[in-house]
């Protein structure tokens, strides 16, 4: 079926279970306005912008803490880092106007913003020296591999549990699969799986810092850990086979022809005389753009645009253009292969693009290019470049590409 993609697999929830049990000594779990205040404590973050020039000075004295090399730093286990947060819509009816769309689900939006900071959390927790209250690591998004969703529909009235820990290190990044479930009958059921990649950097953000080694303890952690070992590779593989780097392969140029040969008005034959397939819309067609000014409201713990806002806002102009293109409400399934290129700064205009980009039966794939403009510099530099996918009520036009590009 369609939801296939999820399946909550079983050695993570597995695995869940198992970490879980070393760690019900309480019964009151955290929500996510504490993860936020947990995050700044560590970090040593201002409440204040004003303030936050100062509080980045201080943060300068921290060098001291950093290791030398990895080896200098205690192993973990994924016990360690495993965390319980609960997103009480249910029971706290006030917090859930901020989580509301106007089809009575959860905005999507909100839950990335939430799996953003819960992801920064796990990796502080599984980096914590003891006698150390603050933090000298800088953590930060930087790649969103994958989040798979199995419910169309997200309740806006019953409690969300997030759990998660760290599933794979290597010198200087962290991989955190993380998980998220609902209330429905009296019992969680899940909802979505992501997989998070996030990189460790000294405490002025400006070069990579060593995070505390990862040791599997069960057959079913080293495999999850394997796993996350072959993501590593995967990702390395994808991106020198980069169009930007290589040519096609043999396949994609027969692709290319085949669409090209199929929009030919073979009454002109000329490369310029195009037609459009019937049920099909040309691609430049599919297209929507935002603005966002980035105010200090939007700041993360380091004073730049947080990540889960971009996420935020690149997802909710991703799904107007899917509503725009399909002409019925989309809902999300998977969001693949986020990678944050450079922070956003504080006062930035964040131009973001988005475009359908392929389609097939009633699913639309969008990718949403966002960059940023520096008013003082007059220079545009891409940000992020994101990509959602979408399953529409109704089966969609075909997208076609006009150009090489």
């Amino acid at each position: 079926s369609a939801y296939r993609l999820c399946t909550m697999r079983k050695l993570p929830s597995l695995l869940a279970r198992t970490l879980n049990s070393g760690t019900s000594g309480s019964s009151v779990l955290p929500d996510m306005s504490e993860v936020r205040s947990r995050l700044r404590d560590i970090v040593g973050a201002s409440t204040n912008w004003r303030d936050h020039v100062q509080a980045m000075q201080e943060r300068k004295a921290l060098h001291t803490l950093l290791a030398k090399r990895q080896e200098d730093l205690p192993p973990k286990r994924m016990k360690d880092s495993y965390l319980e947060v609960i997103l009480p819509l249910g029971s706290q009816p006030e917090i859930r106007e901020k989580y509301l769309n106007v089809h009575n689900s959860v905005r999507f939006g909100r839950i990335l913003e939430d799996l953003d900071s819960l992801g920064v959390l796990i990796c502080y927790t599984h980096t914590k020296q003891e006698m150390q209250p603050r933090s000298p690591l800088s953590i930060v998004t930087a790649l969103v591999d994958k989040i798979n969703l199995c419910k169309k529909i997200i309740y806006p009235d019953c409690d969300i549990k997030f759990t998660g820990n760290v599933s794979w290190v290597g010198r200087t990044s962290m991989e955190v699969k993380m998980h998220m479930l609902q209330v429905h009958d009296g019992d969680y059921s899940p909802v979505l799986d992501a997989t998070f990649v996030m990189v460790a950097r000294d405490p002025e953000n400006k070069r990579p810092a060593f995070v505390n080694p990862l040791v599997p303890e069960t057959p079913e952690e080293e495999e999850i850990f394997k796993q996350g070992e072959l993501n590593k590779l995967k990702r390395i593989d994808f991106s020198t086979a980069s169009l930007l780097k290589m040519a096609p392969t043999a396949e994609e140029r027969n692709i290319v022809h085949d669409i090209f040969l199929n929009t030919l008005d073979t009454r002109m034959v000329s490369f310029r005389s195009r037609k459009l397939p019937p049920n099909s819309v040309w691609m430049e067609d599919a297209k929507l753009k935002g603005l966002q000014i980035c105010h200090p409201q939007e700041r993360n713990i380091f004073n730049r645009i947080f990540g889960g806002f971009l996420m935020r806002k690149a997802f909710e102009l991703g799904w107007a253009t899917a509503c725009s293109y399909g002409g019925s409400r989309p809902f999300i399934v998977s969001v693949d292969d986020i990678m944050f290129q450079r922070p956003v700064e504080v006062g930035s205009l964040l131009l973001l693009s988005g475009q359908v980009c392929y389609t097939e039966k009633n699913y639309i794939q969008v990718r949403v290019h966002s960059e940023v403009y520096d008013p003082d510099t007059r220079q545009h530099q891409t940000t992020n470049i994101f990509h959602f996918t979408f399953v529409s009520e109704n089966e969609v036009p075909r997208v076609v590409p006009k150009t090489y590009g």
